[in-house]
């Protein structure tokens, strides 16, 4: 019957001990809970994702993807070490994995790299879900390794190829596009299983809001990682991009691929002008770390109403 929870009770109970959790996770560690707007006249920039339009006061307004920008507003307004557990919404997502609605948990750490982001994000994660045994590698070693590319070397025609065979010949795919989807088919598949795989450097192509750097090769790639559990990708950390000039063009690198204009949200450039601490956070999705939990397969047996429900 539609009426009732697409989730049982008992896992309503373990949403909310995994809260209760996190929070006292985060008094130990003296940082703040904050609460941000879910409404925004701004939309996220990244291409990637679609913002859920409304409307409100007589004007058009979204729902956002994430809590990061107003967050990082905060930040550079003088709160410190901030978390925030929020409801997220990104529109077309829909299936086992995914759910138009769902929970997130976004952090950020004053004076933190990425590996003590990452130390932190293991303890956090691995503590919960009864998992010690942890791997790191390079997103170009895990290309490597797992399905024998070197990504900083092969060329487009042949990286094309070798996705036709998931997507087929005749769609026109940018060489991210094409690494996404050899990462998804084939690379993540073959993850070690009951562990917390913690993948890094990426190509700065895909920094998004980190920090960029060159290694020792002249490849330049982002401070940023994302972790992996038993094939679920559970979060998404940087080291968080500071310079408003380099913010501003990688804005507008992303409105050139997009069908429709979004508004910007100058607020956010306006903080980062004023100045964001050095600092890492991740946002964490805590619908699949419940799933994990859970020993479930579905989004919607560990939400209250899935959005068929709704």
């Amino acid at each position: 019957m539609s009426w009732k929870p697409s989730a049982s009770i008992e896992t309503l109970q373990q949403r909310a001990k995994l809260n209760a959790y996190i929070r006292e996770f985060f008094i130990q560690r003296d940082v703040l809970e904050v609460e941000t707007p879910q409404l925004s006249k701004a939309a996220v920039d990244d291409a990637n994702l679609q913002p859920i339009q409304a409307n409100a006061c007589d004007s058009p307004v979204y729902l956002h993807t994430s809590p990061e920008y107003p967050m990082k507003r905060l930040l550079a307004a003088g709160s410190g070490d901030i978390y925030q557990i929020c409801k997220t919404f990104r529109d077309g997502e829909m299936g086992k994995r995914h759910n138009p609605e769902f929970t997130m948990l976004e952090y950020y750490r004053l004076r933190f790299d990425l590996k003590s982001l990452m130390d932190e994000v293991a303890q956090l994660i691995g503590d919960y879900l009864h998992i010690q045994r942890r791997v790191e590698l390079s997103y170009a070693q895990a290309f490597n390794q797992f399905a024998g590319i070197d990504v900083f070397t092969i060329d487009d025609g042949e990286l094309r190829e070798r996705v036709s065979e998931f997507v087929g010949a005749e769609l026109s795919l940018s060489r991210d596009e094409c690494l996404d989807i050899i990462m998804s088919h084939v690379v993540e598949p073959q993850f070690p299983k009951h562990a917390l795989v913690f993948i890094f450097n990426y190509p700065a192509s895909q920094a998004a809001l980190a920090n960029t750097f060159v290694d020792q090769n002249d490849n330049e790639l982002a401070k940023r990682f994302e972790l992996y559990v038993n094939g679920l990708e559970l979060a998404n950390g940087y080291h968080e991009l500071t310079d408003v000039q380099e913010q501003q063009a990688r804005f507008n690198r992303q409105a050139g691929k997009m069908e429709h204009s979004r508004p910007m949200d100058q607020y956010f450039l306006q903080a980062l002008e004023h100045g964001l601490p050095d600092c890492s956070g991740v946002a964490i999705g805590l619908d699949r770390v419940l799933m994990l939990k859970q020993k479930v397969e579905s989004i919607a047996q560990v939400v209250s109403f899935e959005f068929g429900r709704a």
